[in-house]
């Protein structure tokens, strides 16, 4: 496992960036077809999250914006589709099995350890990290 050159991205930036990315999300969405809960809204959001810390160096706006991104701990380059894919769907089912507690030891995950990765990053093997 390589050492992190960039310091973590802790509790507080990585929930600004995804309340940035929701609000960058879900206000044009919600302006465009008419509600927030929808298909399409849906297919967006999952896209978004999937696809542009692939193509833009680990970030989406939000994360651009508090200055972290997301990146592969193993030689520290961007994420792969099958990372984000991991992250965000296999995450998604583990905090769905266990009713959300698993994703609340996640948020202590991020504010205790000292690398402060949560679960979804140690399943896909990344990590947040100041840029």
């Amino acid at each position: 496992m390589s050492v992190a050159t960039g310091k973590p991205g802790g509790f507080w930036r990585r929930l600004g960036a995804f309340f940035i990315d929701s609000l960058l999300l879900t206000i044009p969405m919600s302006l465009i077809t008419g509600s927030v809960e929808n298909v399409a809204t849906e297919v967006v959001i999952i896209l978004y999250f999937l696809l542009l810390p692939v193509f833009w160096n680990g970030f989406t706006a939000g994360k651009y914006i508090c200055g972290i991104k997301i990146r592969r701990v193993k030689d520290e380059l961007p994420p792969t589709l099958w990372n984000m894919f991991l992250r965000i769907f296999v995450g998604t089912l583990v905090y769905a099995v266990t009713l959300g507690i698993l994703q609340m030891v996640s948020g202590c995950f991020v504010i205790f350890r000292k690398d402060k990765r949560s679960i979804h990053d140690l399943i896909a093997g990344t990590e947040v990290v100041r840029r």
